[in-house]
Order: structure tokens, then sequence, then C-alpha cells
């Protein structure tokens, strides 16, 4: 018998809680994707959410998994049930959406896969929690409110135990006002590898991202 949908949910969200920033990335070539994800599992960035924004997608997901299996890797912008699988099947351990899909969200429960939706509404929270979710993408993050509109909509579901993952404006410089929301079990961040920078090569730079970030996510400052 399949595992509940919310116990996967929950289970997705205490995996993310112990890495707490989480680089979104939308990669171009697998080689970048190895080497950005090198640099993450040297040096204690322990996972990443890889987009399906790009054509390389599933399978940079497959190299990646195979090549750092202590990594927790994600796929983001699932928006299909097609995705969906093609996501799970090339190794990712958990998939996000920028939106609640129904359809999607009903697939995912049905096959036992960790997806959780995206929201920034009160009445988005309500759907996707009746549909199993306890794992919630909060998207927009910053454009809908950031922190304070966050905290206001978790207001009424603090005892539903509901986690979330503010992702969209998040930065180096306000991820440490996300995280110290109690509810929050981690952060999706752009800035830890952006297009820009893998393009030029820029790895340097981004290692020292990577290092700040860690501090954050262990609570300290940069």
């Amino acid at each position: 018998m399949l595992e509940s949908f919310e116990a996967i949910q929950r289970n997705t969200a205490e995996a993310l809680a112990g890495v707490r920033i989480v680089p979104v990335l939308a990669l171009e070539t697998v080689a970048d994707g190895m080497k950005i994800c090198e640099i993450f599992n040297r040096l204690g960035l322990k996972g990443a959410e890889i987009t399906f924004r790009t054509k390389a997608a599933p399978e940079v997901i497959r190299e990646v998994t195979g090549q750092f299996p202590e990594l927790l890797i994600g796929a983001g912008t699932v928006l299909n049930v097609k995705d969906l699988h093609r996501a799970f099947e090339s190794g990712a351990r958990f998939a996000v959406a920028p939106g609640f899909n129904p359809t999607v969200v009903r697939e995912a429960a049905r096959c036992g896969f960790a997806f959780s939706p995206g929201v920034c509404t009160p009445s988005e929270v309500e759907q996707a929690y009746e549909s199993g979710c306890a794992m919630l993408k909060f998207f927009p993050a910053e454009a809908a409110g950031g922190v304070k509109m966050l905290s206001s909509i978790i207001a009424p579901y603090k005892h539903l135990g509901i986690r979330f993952m503010p992702t969209g404006g998040v930065t180096a410089d306000n991820a440490s006002e996300y995280l110290a929301i109690p509810q929050v079990a981690a952060v999706g961040g752009t800035w830890l590898g952006k297009g820009a920078d893998i393009k030029a090569g820029a790895w340097d730079k981004i290692e020292q991202l990577v290092a700040d970030a860690v501090k954050i996510a262990s609570g300290g400052q940069v």
C-alpha cells in the first residue's frame, strides 16, 4: 500500500528543513548541472531544485542524482502530468509548481509522488490542504507581500501543521527573515545559480554565494 500523500508531504518538509536554502536552477546543459551540484555538495548545501524550464532538465536530474545521491534534488516548474512523471522517472525526490493545479496534485497523490503546488492566497492553501498537501510553495513570495503576507496567511492554519517553501524574490538579504518563521521548512532562491553567472563560467562567484548561503542556512550572518 502506498504511503499516504499527506505523510509523503510531511516527510518532504522534514527533508527540506535539513537543507533550508534550496537553489532554483534553470540549466541548459548536463555539464553545468554537474559542475554546480559538485559545488553545492562540496560546500555543504545539500539540495537543489532543477526547473523544467529547459529541455535539459530531465537528463540533468538523472545525471546529478546518480553522481550525488546525497543531495536532495527536486524538479521545479512541473506544470502538467507528463512532466510530473518525467521528473520522478529521472530521479527527482520532490517536485514543485508555481501554482495549484488539481489535476497534477491528484496524479501525484495517486502515484505517491512528493509534489508541492504553489499558493499565495488563503483559498489556495485550503484547496491544496483539502487535496492532501501539507507542504506548499509560497510563490511569488516577495511580489505577493513577502514575510508579512506569508505570516498572515499562516496564522489561521498553524494548527494544521502545514509547511511552506517561499520562492520568488528571496535573496541572501531576506532569506533569514523567511527562515525565522517556524512553518517555513526552506526557502528557494535563484540567486545561487543565475543563468548569466553559469553561462559566464563565474564559478568563483557562485562558490562564494553558496558559502554565504550555507552560513545563512545554519543561522549565521554573512
